[in-house]
C-alpha cells in the first residue's frame, strides 16, 4: 500500500513538473511562428471590385481597424476584445510603407487573410478574423479596396501598437488554434438566386457565427456549423464600457430566438439597429448599413432553416 502511494506521489510530481515546464515554455515562446508558403495571387482591380471590397471591409475590417481620431484604418485599442485574451490593439492597415501594409505584396495579404500567418511567419491570434472559406472574388475585392485611393486606406504614419497577449492567448495559439491551410482549389461565389446558399455564405464569411455561437474558444472556423451552440448565442462580449454582454440567440426558437421575427423585423434590426422603436443592437454589434435587402433577407432565410436552440440570453 505504501509503495503504491509513493509511486502515485512520484507520478503526480512528474506530471506537475511537466505542466510547469510546458507553461514556462509557452510563456517564453509566446505567439508561435510558422514557415510561410509561396503563393501567386495578383489582384485584379476594377471599379466594381473596389466597391465590393469597400463594402466587405466596412463590415469585416472597420469594426476593429477604424480609428475615429484619424478617420482611417490605422488601428486602435480593442476595448471590446475579451479581457482574457490580453491587451489587444488592431494594426495599421493603410498603405503607409513603414507603419502600414504599403510594402506587402498581394500574395502576402491574401496569405494572411486565408491562413492567419503574417509575412514574417508570425501567427495572428484567434481574435483576428480569418477568411478560409471566403470566395476568391471577394478576397480579391478586399485587397482591391486596400490598394485603392479610398480615404480609409491612404498612407498614414500612425504606428501600430504592439499587442500584449495573455497567457491564455499564448496557450490557445500553441495548442487549439492553428493556421488554416491555404485553399487548394478556387472557391466560387455563392448562387445569389439561392437564398439558403447566399445566406449561409454571408453568415459565415461576415463572421456572424463567430460571435453568435457559444464561445470564441470553441468555434470551428473551417466548418462553422460544427461550432458548439451554432447561432444559439450566449458568447461573452464586451461593450465600450468594458461591461460583459451576451450575443443573441439567432436560431428559430420561438421563445428565446428569432422564430417569431418576420423578415421585415429582422431587416430593420440589421440595417437600422432599431426594432419597434427600441434599440435592437448593442455594441460591438453595429448596423449593417452596407448590406442589400436581398443579402439580409438571405441571412434571415438561412437562420430560419437552422435547428432551433432553446437558450435564453440575458440582455
Amino acid at each position: 500500500m505504501k509503495k503504491s502511494i509513493k509511486f502515485f506521489g512520484k507520478l503526480l510530481l512528474i506530471v506537475v513538473v511537466l505542466i510547469l515546464f510546458a507553461g514556462l515554455y509557452i510563456q517564453l515562446r509566446g505567439i508561435p511562428s510558422y514557415k510561410t508558403e509561396k503563393i501567386e495571387f495578383v489582384v485584379q482591380s476594377t471599379p466594381e471590385s473596389i466597391a465590393r471590397g469597400e463594402k466587405l471591409a466596412k463590415v469585416l475590417c472597420a469594426n476593429c481597424h477604424f480609428n475615429e481620431e484619424t478617420g482611417q484604418l490605422t488601428g486602435k485599442f480593442m476595448r471590446d476584445a475579451p479581457e482574457e485574451f490580453g491587451k489587444i490593439y488592431s494594426a495599421n492597415i493603410t498603405k503607409d510603407e513603414t507603419h502600414g501594409i504599403g510594402t506587402w505584396t498581394d500574395s502576402e495579404i491574401v496569405y494572411l487573410l486565408r491562413t492567419g500567418i503574417k509575412r514574417d511567419g508570425k501567427y495572428a491570434p484567434p481574435y483576428m478574423a480569418k477568411l478560409p472559406t471566403m470566395a476568391d472574388d471577394d478576397i480579391n475585392a478586399i485587397v482591391s479596396f486596400l490598394r485603392s485611393d479610398h480615404s480609409y486606406v491612404r498612407a498614414n504614419a500612425t504606428p501600430s501598437i504592439p499587442v500584449e497577449p495573455s497567457f491564455l492567448t499564448k496557450v490557445l495559439s500553441n495548442t487549439v488554434f492553428k493556421p488554416f491551410p491555404f485553399p487548394e482549389q478556387k472557391i466560387p461565389m455563392p448562387d445569389e438566386n439561392n437564398p439558403i446558399e447566399l445566406g449561409k455564405y454571408l453568415a459565415h464569411n461576415l463572421d456572424c457565427f463567430s460571435c453568435h455561437s457559444a464561445d470564441f474558444k470553441t468555434n470551428d472556423f473551417l466548418e462553422p456549423e460544427k461550432s458548439p451552440g451554432y447561432f444559439g448565442g450566449g458568447n461573452e462580449l464586451l461593450n465600450m464600457e468594458g461591461q460583459v454582454i451576451h450575443s443573441s440567440n439567432l436560431t428559430p426558437d420561438k421563445e428565446t430566438g428569432i422564430g417569431k421575427w418576420s423578415k421585415e423585423k429582422f431587416r430593420n434590426a440589421l440595417k437600422s439597429g432599431i426594432v419597434e422603436g427600441e434599440i435592437a443592437l448593442r455594441y460591438p454589434m453595429v448596423p449593417y448599413v452596407n448590406l442589400t435587402d436581398n443579402e439580409i433577407d438571405a441571412i434571415y432565410t438561412y437562420l430560419q432553416s437552422l435547428p432551433a436552440i432553446e437558450n435564453k440570453v440575458p440582455r
